[in-house]
């Protein structure tokens, strides 16, 4: 009667410790590829925000109501811009979609100044960022007129 022994899974060197290198796992994947990366709805936020802004003919960005808390937090000592205002974002784990608000200086054409601003802002934020961007819409909620500042600069409160 011959006893037939089993055989031990074999297990490679690097995995039981044995040989060199002993403790250390072999991994073929290049070492970019090895986890992963989560972008934050801010960092998209600012991107297309500061994207916006670059083009010629954008005046302000934001609603009526968030331009005018802005301004007050603009005007408030250690107070910063906000560079995010007029922005919403959709992020996923590869893909974002982005509204922006804007106001556009008197006397540019509205359709050229939304298309280089959606050009602007999807190369930005994939350049930047590496997520692919499904849609930028845009909407226009006011008209920057000629002289309007002039006249809320020059009102002074204390003689």
């Amino acid at each position: 009667m011959t006893v037939t022994q089993e055989k031990a899974p074999t297990r490679p060197e690097h995995l039981n410790g044995a040989g060199k290198g002993a403790g250390r796992t072999e991994v073929t994947e290049p070492a970019g590829t090895r986890g992963r990366t989560a972008i934050a709805d801010t960092v998209v936020v600012k991107v297309a925000g500061i994207a916006a802004r670059e083009i010629p003919g954008v005046h302000d960005m934001g609603g009526g109501l968030s331009r005018t808390l802005g301004a007050v937090r603009d005007r408030v000592p250690g107070g910063r811009p906000h560079v995010g205002r007029g922005v919403k974002v959709e992020v996923g784990e590869r893909q974002a979609a982005i509204d922006v608000e804007l106001v556009v200086e008197y006397g540019v054409p509205v359709p050229d100044v939304a298309r280089d601003v959606r050009e602007n802002v999807i190369g930005a934020v994939e350049r930047i960022t590496g997520l692919e961007v499904m849609e930028v819409n845009i909407a226009v909620t006011d008209v920057h007129l000629p002289g309007e500042d002039q006249g809320e600069a020059s009102e002074t409160r204390v003689a």
